[in-house]
This record gives C-alpha cells, sequence and structure tokens, in this order.
C-alpha cells in the first residue's frame, strides 16, 4: 500500500500542555486506521490539524503528494478530505433526505436559498445514498426525530456525499447504545470499504478498533507511542494499562 496522507513533525501547543509534540503518522490508501489514547492526548487535535481547522506550529501535512499544511477546511474538502465530528452535525428541522441532498449541493457549489433543495438529480443522488446507509426508510423524517446510532448513520452519510477519498471521523460511536454500536459501525465500514474510501476514526471502544481496525495508532500526550495491528496494540501490557485500563498482575 502507498500512502495517502503523510504527517511529519506535527506540533502544536496550547499554552504549555502540548497537543501535538512531533506526530509522524502515514495513513496507507484504503485502510482504516484507528486512533486510541487517553482523553486530552491530542487525537481530536490532530484531525482538526488536518482538516484546517487548527494550524500546526511546526511540521508538515501532505496529501496525495502535496502539501495542504494551513488550508482553509473548505478547500481540503476540495480536496477529498472530509471529517464527521463527535457531536452530529446535521440540520435538526430538515429531513434526512433534505440533509443529504444539502451535502451533495454543497459539494457541486450550487446551493442557494433560491434553488429547489430537491431537483430531481440531488433527490436521486441523495435516496441512493441513503439506501446503501439502509436510511432510505426514514428518508422522510426530520433529523431531530432520529435515535443517536441512526443520526451518526446520517452524519456520515453526509460525509460521505461530498465524495471524499479519506474521511476522519471523531468518535463514531459516542453516544450510541451498546446493542446499536456494532451495526452502526459494520454498515459505515461496509459502505466505506464498497466506496474505497480510507477512514481514520478516534475511538474508545476496543471491541470496535479490534473488529473494524487495518492498524492503530496509540497517542499519548501529543505523541504516538505505538502504531501496529490491533491483535499486537491491543494486547501491549503498557496499552493496555494507560488506555485501556486493564491492570495485569503477577
Amino acid at each position: 500500500m502507498t500512502a495517502l496522507l503523510e504527517a511529519r513533525g506535527l506540533r502544536l501547543a496550547f499554552g504549555g500542555v502540548k497537543a501535538a509534540d512531533g506526530i509522524d503518522l502515514a495513513v496507507m490508501r484504503a485502510e482504516f486506521l484507528a486512533i486510541i489514547g487517553p482523553n486530552g492526548a491530542g487525537k481530536t487535535t490532530f484531525i482538526n490539524m488536518v482538516t484546517g481547522y487548527l494550524r500546526p506550529q511546526g511540521g508538515t501535512i501532505t496529501y496525495e503528494g502535496a502539501e495542504i499544511t494551513g488550508r482553509r477546511p473548505r478547500e481540503i474538502v476540495r480536496r477529498g478530505i472530509a471529517r464527521s465530528f463527535q457531536l452530529p452535525q446535521l440540520f435538526s428541522e430538515h429531513t434526512v433526505e433534505e440533509n443529504a441532498a444539502l451535502a451533495i449541493a454543497a459539494r457541486q457549489g450550487i446551493w442557494s436559498p433560491f434553488v429547489p433543495l430537491l431537483r430531481p438529480a440531488w433527490r436521486d443522488e441523495a435516496r441512493e445514498l441513503l439506501d446503501r446507509f439502509g436510511l432510505l426508510p426514514l428518508a422522510t423524517r426530520r433529523a431531530d426525530a432520529l435515535n443517536e446510532g441512526t443520526r451518526k448513520l446520517a452524519d456520515i452519510a453526509m460525509a460521505v456525499a461530498l465524495k471524499p477519498r479519506l474521511l476522519l471521523m471523531d468518535e463514531p460511536t459516542s453516544g450510541v447504545s451498546a446493542s446499536e454500536k456494532m451495526a452502526v459501525v459494520e454498515t459505515l465500514a461496509r459502505v466505506l470499504r464498497e466506496a474505497g474510501v480510507t477512514a481514520v476514526f478516534v475511538e474508545h471502544d476496543m471491541d470496535v478498533v479490534a473488529r473494524f481496525a487495518d492498524r492503530v495508532a496509540v497517542w499519548s500526550q501529543g505523541r504516538i507511542v505505538a502504531l501496529g495491528p490491533p491483535a499486537q496494540i491491543l494486547a501491549d501490557p503498557v496499552v493496555q494499562r494507560e488506555v485501556i485500563g486493564i491492570e495485569r498482575h503477577a
């Protein structure tokens, strides 16, 4: 596999707190890379730097061979990088179908209040996208009437409507009930892999990480302290103690 995204020497501090302390990471094409670590380790900071919401104080970010360090979020989206947030960013007063159409219009850069939102081409594409996520039966339901698992899927569907080659997800299972969690991730993993989208996701549920990640990067105090396949990383005693919360006794 070849690298789609490369971060080299990323540094960013907030006062005396080092949120990124020399991050080096290559994200391979078509992989699912999980980022794990304790709260405050710098995981979301990394996503924010890659997607243009934060500008690193040092280092570079390269995507498809071109440097994107410090570019604005809209420009980064146009280059093929999308993200979803810990809290779904849906338009609550609109239906699921309208939310998808809004994302499609945004991708084309032609939406305005004077253009019909559900024009036929957008409606057809929106419904096809929702069908892939299993959301078509809910197309006419308002976003604020969805449960948390379905809201997460709808939010990620909006990101996929942008037709990214790289999708970064900040805690895609946050707030999702235990009974829904695996089904939600199963659906999004299937859709993303079928579309050939590379995924980076921050996750606290180690069962999700073990089942869906190709590689795992462990963050601690703004640094990557371990990187490798899930079976190796999740069996590491330091990771078990400091990230998972398992203390081994002799």
